[in-house]
């Protein structure tokens, strides 16, 4: 498989550590991370012609990760 860009441990290389730990002790968090890593496969195969789609459904992905790497950020931040 190909290297998927915008893995959650590249887009918060310096909070790996809470990433784990928050994944681990908060199931909401670990929901989040699920629902970025899910969305973000879907966008590597779309861009990568495994899974074409339309424009409008990838802009609507990129929005959902976006707000999902939103809402990470933001736990970060509190813990």
């Amino acid at each position: 498989m190909t290297h998927t860009p915008h893995e959650l441990h590249e887009e918060f290389p310096d909070q790996t550590e809470a990433l784990h730990d928050l994944k681990t002790s908060d199931v909401h968090f670990a929901k989040l991370c699920d629902d970025y890593h899910d969305i973000n496969r879907a966008i590597h195969r779309a861009e990568t012609d495994l899974e074409p789609t339309d424009d409008a459904h990838m802009t609507a992905m990129r929005k959902t990760r976006l707000g999902l790497k939103d809402a990470i950020a933001a736990a970060l931040r509190a813990a």
